[in-house]
């Protein structure tokens, strides 16, 4: 096997029950030691995709390939079992009358003392030497899932598919236990594909994110790009929050409370919106009325009242009504920042930070 060939890879995977397009030409592929998260809302084709791959579904169009060797189409189908994928859902479905060892040595081969040594080496690897004889109603939540991952990267399987793992975990626990799920699979060098509709999870994890909606990937990329170039303003929206300034274009220009913003794809007479996080918004204070100087990087500052202020813990939520047209912006600071409602103040945006859509209705039109 070459090593530009992918561990996994889908062609064109379709899927429909009762004439829904479940899963809609989905294609991807996922490399030796590679992480791969099917980041999308509940109900958008993650799982029917998982389930496709592991064989416990069956497409209605499309190929899969393991190390470049066909594995499904539409007419030739390998067995689940032969596929050397290893599975983990998010109800661990370990076997309670089995031991900790038991359960790990499941799917195993070999002699009795070759089955040990991979469970013991396993077990050690996520510190769960000491339970090796236990059963599973003995474990916390957190080594349940331990186990439930080592026992299936047992047989070390070529893929490992991942099923929103962690969301039967408490909060304080889980961002431990993905660390140490992802440290532990990154050694066995397993081809991964995670499901999950949790963005700081898919960002947290993966080398690659494809973001899916409505049966499609919309977008496909490293976390960094896909976070910092969404590609529209769903996809920006769901990974953090968003501030959506609207305007209409003129002679390739739209107007806002933040002065102008070239805007030359876009026909006269359209609605754009001008998406900003909240983090990256800066604030200046009042000074007689006047705030601070138009810079390149800010653009011309607007003025705006206080209306809410919250600490959140790491940062303070401030929410503002402009001046300018009265609708509300969103900013985020560092620590405790909670002037009093009524305040004026002024607001900057950083324009490196900003995306231009096409308004909802007026994509056509660009």
């Amino acid at each position: 096997m070459s090593s530009l060939t992918p561990r996994l890879e889908i062609q064109n995977i379709t899927r429909v029950f009762g004439g829904r397009t479940v899963v809609d030409d989905v294609s991807l592929k996922v490399m030796p030691g590679q992480v791969t998260c099917l980041l999308g809302p509940s109900g958008c084709g993650k799982s029917t995709t998982l389930r496709v791959i592991a064989g416990v579904d069956m497409q209605d169009s499309g190929n899969i390939f393991i190390d470049g060797n066909l594995v499904c189409d539409t007419v030739f189908r390998v067995p689940p079992e032969r596929r050397s994928v290893g599975l983990m859902f998010q109800d661990f479905a370990l076997f309670p009358h089995l031991s900790v060892a038991e359960n790990v040595a499941f799917g195993l081969s070999g002699s009795r003392a070759e089955k040990r040594r991979r469970v013991e080496q396993l077990l050690e690897r996520v510190d769960l030497l000491g339970h090796i004889d236990d059963y599973p109603h003995q474990l916390s939540g957190g080594e349940q899932q331990r186990v439930a991952l080592v026992r299936a990267l047992a047989p070390r399987p070529k893929i490992m598919l991942m099923d929103e793992p962690f969301s039967g975990l408490d909060n304080r626990l889980r961002d431990e236990i993905r660390d140490d799920t992802l440290s532990v699979l990154k050694e066995e060098g397993a081809a991964v594909l995670l499901v999950t509709h949790e963005p700081d999870e898919a960002m947290r994890m993966a080398d690659e994110i494809a973001l899916m909606r409505h049966g499609k990937i919309v977008q496909q990329g490293a976390p960094y790009n896909i976070y910092n170039a969404p590609v529209d303003r769903a996809a920006a929206a769901f990974f953090s929050d968003i501030n959506v300034i609207r305007g209409k274009v003129k002679n390739l220009l739209t107007e806002t409370a933040f002065g102008q913003f070239l805007t030359p794809a876009m026909p006269d007479g359209s609605e754009v919106d001008i998406i900003i996080r909240p983090q990256h918004i800066r604030i200046d204070f009042d000074r007689n009325g006047r705030g601070p100087n138009p810079t390149p990087e800010t653009g011309v500052a607007a003025r705006a009242v206080v209306e809410r202020a919250r600490f959140m813990g790491s940062e303070s939520l401030v929410e503002f009504r402009m001046d300018y047209d009265g609708t509300m912006l969103k900013v985020t600071v560092p620590a405790v920042f909670l002037p009093r409602p009524g305040t004026a103040m002024w607001l900057m945006i950083r324009r490196d930070r900003c995306f231009v859509f096409p308004a909802p209705g007026h994509e056509r039109a660009a």
